[in-house]
C-alpha cells in the first residue's frame, strides 16, 4: 500500500486519513494464551463503536494494542497508510497524540489539583521541564478551563485530584484527552466502576464529542444496553475473536447470547445494566 503521509509526518495527515483505521489479522499471545486472535475490521468514518463482550474476551487488549501500550504478536493496523504498529520513538509518541487513552481507573495523579490533570494532556506537545514545573500557557490554562466547564467539573478545578467522586474523575480525564486534540478516543471500561447516573454522564460526555468534534470513539463495554443506546456501531468479541460486527439493531437476542456466552434455556436480560436509570436522561455536554 503506498504512503500518502510519512510517519514523521504523522501530525500533517489529514483527518480523514488519521480517522480511516484498518485492523489486519491482528493476534495477541500472552505465553500460550491466546488474547486475540486475528482480528480484522476497519473503520472508514467518524463514528462511535463500542465493543462488547465478557471479561477476558480480549476488549482491553485490542484497545491497549491500538494505542501502542502494548505490543502485537503479528498483524497490522494502519492509520491511513500508515502500519501504526511500525512506528517507533517519536513517531510513536506522536501517534499516540492522535489515539487518546480513557482508562477504566481515570490515571490521574491524585495529589495534583484537577486544572493541572487536565493540563498534563499537553504532555506530548511539552518539554519534561516544563511540565514538571507547571509552566502552562493562559491558553492552556483556558482550554482546560472551557473544557472543565463544558463537562461540568469547572467548579473543582483547584481540588486535588483524589478528593473527587469517581464520576467526576472520569470526566476529568475525558477532559484530559481531549487538551490532546485527539482524532480518535478509545476508552477501556470508562463506566465499570460508576453508578447509574454518572455513568450516563460519562457516555453522553464521549457522545457529545463524537458527535459535535467528529472523532472517532472506540470504547470497551461489559453491557449490551449501553451499546444499543449510544453506539453507532457495535462490535462483539469471544475468546479473542470477532463474532459481531453490525448496527445495534441489527444484533439479535441469539448473537448476544453467543457473545456472552449464555444457553439458550438460561436467563439473559441486556437491560439490567449501570446505565439503565427511570428517569429522564441527564445532559451535561451539548
Amino acid at each position: 500500500m503506498k504512503s500518502f503521509c510519512h510517519f514523521a509526518d504523522l501530525f500533517m495527515c489529514s483527518e480523514s486519513e488519521i480517522m480511516h483505521l484498518q485492523v489486519s489479522k491482528l493476534k495477541k499471545e500472552f505465553g500460550s494464551t491466546v488474547a486475540i486472535d486475528s482480528v480484522s475490521f476497519e473503520s472508514t468514518k467518524n463514528e462511535f463503536i463500542g465493543i462488547i463482550g465478557r471479561s477476558g474476551a480480549g476488549k482491553s487488549t485490542l484497545l491497549r494494542v491500538l494505542n501502542r501500550l502494548t505490543t502485537e504478536t503479528e498483524g497490522k493496523v494502519f492509520a491511513g497508510s500508515i502500519n501504526i504498529l511500525e512506528l517507533k520513538g517519536s513517531e510513536k509518541r506522536q501517534w499516540q497524540s492522535q489515539c487518546a487513552m480513557i482508562f477504566q481507573q481515570f490515571n490521574l495523579v491524585p495529589r495534583l489539583d484537577v486544572i493541572t490533570n487536565v493540563i498534563l494532556g499537553r504532555l506530548f506537545y511539552q518539554s519534561t521541564l516544563r511540565s514538571t514545573l507547571r509552566f502552562f500557557t493562559k491558553e492552556e490554562r483556558s482550554n482546560a478551563l472551557d473544557l472543565m466547564n463544558r463537562f461540568g467539573v469547572a467548579p473543582t478545578a483547584l481540588q486535588r485530584a483524589e478528593t473527587l467522586s469517581g464520576g467526576q474523575q472520569q470526566r476529568v480525564a475525558i477532559c484530559r484527552a481531549m487538551m490532546q486534540n485527539p482524532k480518535i478516543i478509545l476508552a477501556d471500561e470508562p463506566i465499570a466502576s460508576l453508578d447509574p447516573l454518572n455513568a450516563r454522564l460519562v457516555m453522553e460526555a464521549l457522545q457529545s464529542i463524537n458527535s459535535n468534534e467528529k472523532i472517532k470513539v472506540i470504547c470497551n463495554l461489559h453491557t449490551l444496553d449501553t451499546a444499543r443506546t449510544y453506539c453507532d456501531r457495535i462490535i462483539g468479541m469471544r475468546s479473542g475473536d470477532i463474532v459481531f460486527d453490525g448496527k445495534p439493531s441489527e444484533l439479535s437476542d441469539a448473537k448476544a447470547r453467543e457473545i456472552y456466552g449464555v444457553e439458550a434455556d438460561e436467563a439473559f436480560e441486556a437491560s439490567v445494566t449501570s446505565t439503565s436509570l427511570n428517569t429522564s436522561r441527564v445532559g451535561i455536554a451539548s
